[in-house]
């Protein structure tokens, strides 16, 4: 049991160090939002989430027993995620700020508060641990059932410009530790959702295998250099027969001219020997 119990700290240890590393992977991305001063389009959507299931799962890490490793890899993810809205927020155009607010409103605020109302004065002792572990699973099978659009537009497309390899091979080693400390603690709310998360992570780096290579696009034709001296020479080619049809033309006009004056020199002679007869 004390071998269970130390491989289970060390599976989430290093699911903390891995979760964490996945939680700061969007920090380039609001590098250039605080460079540009702008949120360029970005949605805030994914971190409102994040944040309600980082709320969820420290709520359920409080009432659970021994959950400190949930409870550090959370609050971590909890911090992170307000940093990332209030930056989101700061730099969104008015619009999107609306959003954002609306989205945490919902999510944050309405929905987490009725879900810690009817545990906090409903539910009590083991019921209450068991009703926000069920709430935390479906949650978080329903944050890995999200990526199936991911897969779907990488099949339809063919191409894995919106999945990095990356991102995928953590997300998926972060499932296997938490399901491992998950399993080896029975505490099958964080196991079950994570065999999820390894079979679609699994899925997403096969299709990867697949589709790594960029897909060729359909480029207009364009003039090389080869194409551009044949056209060179098919235009030397028309000029010079123009040319040639030219002097042609004006050779036959000149010829037909002489014998014209060739045929009139007769007459022209007859009229002169008619005259020097007349005088």
């Amino acid at each position: 049991m004390a071998l269970h119990l130390t491989w289970a700290f060390v599976f989430g240890l290093l699911g903390n160090i891995i979760s964490s590393l996945v939680c700061l992977a969007p920090v380039p991305t609001f590098y250039q939002i605080c460079k540009k001063k702008t949120s360029e389009g970005f949605q805030s959507i994914p971190y409102v989430i994040a944040l309600l299931s980082a709320m969820l799962w420290l709520f359920y890490a409080v009432f659970a027993e021994d959950a400190t490793l949930l409870i550090t890899v959370n609050t971590f993810t909890f911090l992170l995620e307000i940093a990332y809205l209030a930056l989101y927020f700061f730099y969104a155009t008015k619009k999107d700020k609306i959003l954002t607010a609306k989205l945490v409103f919902l999510f944050n605020v309405f929905g987490f508060g009725i879900i810690s109302i009817v545990a906090m004065f409903i539910l009590h002792g083991k019921q209450r641990v068991n009703v926000l572990g069920w709430i935390c699973m479906i949650f978080a099978l329903c944050v890995f059932v999200a990526p199936l659009a991911i897969v779907r537009k990488v099949i339809k497309t063919k191409s894995v410009e919106f999945m990095p390899i990356s991102l995928s091979f953590f997300l998926t080693l972060s499932a296997v530790m938490w399901f491992l400390y998950g399993f080896l603690r029975k505490d099958y709310f964080v196991a079950i959702p994570n065999v999820l998360g390894f079979i679609f992570g699994m899925l997403q780096m096969l299709l990867y295998a697949i589709y790594r290579k960029p897909r060729k696009s359909l480029e207009k034709p364009t003039l090389n250099n080869e194409s551009f001296e044949h056209v060179i020479e098919v235009a030397k080619l028309g000029a010079e027969a123009c040319c040639e049809l030219n002097t042609e033309a004006k050779d036959e006009n000149d010829h037909e001219a002489e014998d014209k004056h060739v045929k009139e020199q007769p007459k022209q002679i007859n009229q002169d020997n008619d005259l020097s007869d007349t005088v």
